[in-house]
């Protein structure tokens, strides 16, 4: 019988490469129109930011108190997580495209994984066949971007790259806090309150136009309110607990399964042509992603054994005592 709780983190990363598909179509929409998408980020967050606050006041017993330390883990959340990773991820696709922007996210394992060891929040192996199957999965998400043309898209794929770099780091500051700080909404709206007053001032030097303050009732209206509800709200206290659960490299490999996704539900949803090619690229993510799910699984029942084993050893070396 399959396991419905063990099973929920893996369901909860999916529906998260869904919601992010539905923003980057609205995003896109929207800012075809013309908006600025320093302001995109700015209004999301803080709309984000109204939300999530209130939320955070029903885990009051569960919070530790505030110290000065983690208020600047907060600030370097919002400053990874929204300030730059955001806005670099929209100034890249200006530059560039959706499909550029799809491609190097599959940067971020990779970058999650390096920075894990780095911090020894994972342990690699060579040896070791799940350390192995994580590294094949890794090689075979960079491997996309490679035919890519440069040309015009250099300076909106070192954007994106430098996205994604952000993104890794976020990942890694996140799962330290969840440990100190075992509260997912009040990080989450710390994160959210934090990347609002960066953005602002952002958006201060970066927009001189006073009409791209205005906020019409529109499709721009709608992908805001979209983004902070699916894509702060739920994606990032979804990401966040399943750090908690599962770790940094968890969340991080499911990104790649949003190119699959999007290839799937533009052919569903928008009759777009599903090339051989994206089916071979979605059936090449899935085996990698495959290979990672099983090294996972494999990782935490070696864990669980050892707990097993040790508490069978220490029954045993108690024994005498009993009888």
């Amino acid at each position: 019988m399959v396991d419905l709780w063990a099973a929920l983190p893996f369901a909860a990363m999916v529906a998260v490469e869904c919601l992010d598909v539905g923003l980057t179509t609205l995003s896109k929409a929207a800012m075809s129109r013309g908006m600025s998408h320093f302001i995109f980020v700015l209004y999301s967050n803080a709309l984000a930011a109204v939300i999530l606050v209130p939320l955070s006041f029903f885990q009051r017993k569960k919070r530790p108190p505030l110290t000065l330390p983690l208020l600047c883990r907060f600030f370097f959340l919002g400053l990874t997580g929204i300030t730059i990773m955001q806005n670099c991820v929209y100034t890249g696709i200006s530059y560039s495209s959706p499909t550029l922007g799809s491609a190097m996210s599959n940067l971020i394992p990779a970058f999650t994984f390096v920075l894990a060891i780095i911090f020894r929040l994972e342990k690699l192996d060579i040896r070791s066949s799940r350390s192995q199957a994580k590294m094949d999965l890794h090689h075979r998400q960079q491997s996309p971007h490679n035919s890519l043309k440069a040309e015009n898209w250099v300076l909106g794929a070192l954007f994106l790259a430098t996205a994604c770099l952000s993104a890794s780091i976020w990942n890694i500051i996140q799962a330290g806090t969840v440990k100190v700080y075992p509260a997912e909404i009040t990080i989450v709206a710390f994160n959210c309150f934090f990347g609002t007053i960066q953005c602002a001032i952002v958006s201060l030097f970066a927009e001189k136009d006073p009409s791209a303050w205005k906020l019409r009732p529109d499709i721009e209206l709608i992908s805001i309110v979209y983004s902070a509800v699916f894509g702060s709200v739920v994606t990032i206290c979804t990401q966040t607990w399943c750090i908690n659960k599962k770790g940094p490299i968890f969340v991080a490999m499911f990104k790649p399964l949003g190119i699959a996704i999007a290839a799937i539900m533009g052919a569903i949803f928008l009759g777009d042509t599903l090339h051989v090619g994206s089916g071979i690229g979605a059936l090449i993510i899935a085996l990698g992603f495959y290979c990672v799910i099983w090294g996972q699984s494999q990782e935490q029942f070696n864990e669980n054994y050892k707990g097993i084993d040790g508490l069978e050893s220490s029954s045993t070396q108690r024994s005498p005592l009993l009888e």
